[in-house]
């Protein structure tokens, strides 16, 4: 494979974020989005629809986004077609996607994967695009109403593709370079490019993740003690983001079957305890279908359903209780995440000015379904 340098940017105020440090919130505070408050709005792409969880963002300082991407019109648009070749700079960078309805088809760095429900990724400052998904056909009000899932059943794989997504901070505030445009892409050759840059700020052992939700390490495993009351098992599954987010934020999800049927993909070994999901200064809750239980600081008890998210401080609130067929992610926010500044409006301006001029190398892959991983240019 043949690596080029393409070009040598001098620029070194702009290879890290240079604003505001990052503040979680350190108090005993409980803030909840209701799915039934909720808009959706396509924010950046015709095709896609926006939910975000706007009580929690605003409680925690702004440093975290948690929402959810639903496709709404065919592919096959013009305006709707794959996107283009990108990259999303979020402070450390951080961006989580767990698919939740549907199938998709991403590019990342010259490699392509095709993913559908519990399929979890770290994007990494990776530069990326979306090639494909599906669409139901169904009206905008019934395809916002669709099941979701982290089990890829056949039902759930032919819905219009659905996705959680999670950033450090908001994507208006860091930058989102376009490297190639629409119109300069050569279906032949672009697909097959990895990249390099300098404009990221990602910690150590920080990279690109993919788990697939059939894999054996992302299997459900039985929870040890009664801590969540429930009427039937309770299973958990890491997502096994902590380390390749530096650090920066734990991931799990915690579910249940519904009543005689085993759903949920599970492994044979050992149980595992509620403190193995415990961290976080900040922990944010998100049910994805059924209903789940918790109580605050003082006791009281607040149930929350399919959609719903809860944001609070490290001891504010417990899960307590699930429903049958309910999962719920849960992902905590880590002390690192403080090290992390945020970028200073010239400097998103002046990057995403730059948009294809940051790469400053790129390589051709000879394959695109095999070979050295996502992110091999970034060592």
């Amino acid at each position: 494979m043949n690596v080029h340098a393409t070009v040598d940017l001098k620029s070194p105020g702009l290879t890290r974020p240079n604003g505001d440090p990052l503040r979680l919130n350190h108090q005993d505070f409980v803030a909840i989005d209701r799915h039934k408050d909720t808009t959706y709005e396509a924010t950046y792409r015709p095709q896609a629809l926006y939910s975000r969880a706007n009580e929690g963002f605003h409680a925690n300082n702004e440093t975290f986004l948690l929402h959810e991407v639903a496709t709404n019109l065919p592919i096959y648009r013009e305006d709707t077609g794959p996107t283009d070749f990108h990259l999303h700079l979020p402070p450390g960078g951080f961006q989580l996607v767990l698919v939740t309805s549907g199938m998709f088809t991403f590019d990342y760095d010259g490699r392509f994967y095709n993913v559908g429900p519990g399929a979890v990724m770290l994007q990494s400052a990776i530069v990326h695009r979306q090639l494909f998904y599906t669409w139901s056909g169904l009206s905008t009000e019934e395809n916002l109403k669709t099941p979701q899932t982290v089990v890829p059943d056949a039902m759930s794989m032919g819905y219009s593709g659905k996705f959680l997504e999670a950033f450090v901070t908001d994507p208006t505030t860091f930058p989102n370079p376009t490297i190639v445009g629409p119109d300069q892409i050569d279906e032949a050759e672009t697909p097959r490019v990895a990249w390099t840059h300098a404009m990221h700020d990602r910690p150590a052992d920080a990279g690109f993740w993919l788990q697939d939700p059939l894999a054996l390490d992302a299997l459900f495993k039985p929870l040890a003690d009664s801590a969540i009351k429930s009427a039937t098992p309770v299973y958990v599954r890491d997502i096994g983001i902590e380390v390749p987010s530096g650090h920066l934020v734990t991931g799990h999800i915690i579910a249940t079957d519904p009543r005689g049927q085993s759903l949920l993909p599970k492994s044979s070994s050992a149980a595992v305890d509620v403190a193995s999901f415990a961290k976080g200064e900040v922990v944010i809750y998100r049910v994805i279908r059924g209903t789940a239980e918790f109580t605050d600081s003082a006791g009281k008890t607040f149930e929350l359903a399919a959609g719903d998210v809860v944001t609070a401080g490290k001891n504010a609130t417990s899960l307590v209780g699930l429903g049958e067929n309910t999962q719920v992610l849960r992902l905590g926010l880590l002390k690192g995440m403080e090290q992390l500044r945020s970028w200073t409006p010239t400097q998103r301006d002046e990057i995403d000015g730059l948009a294809a001029k940051i790469i400053t190398q790129k390589d051709i892959r000879p394959l695109r379904t095999e070979g050295r991983p996502v992110g091999y240019l970034y060592a």
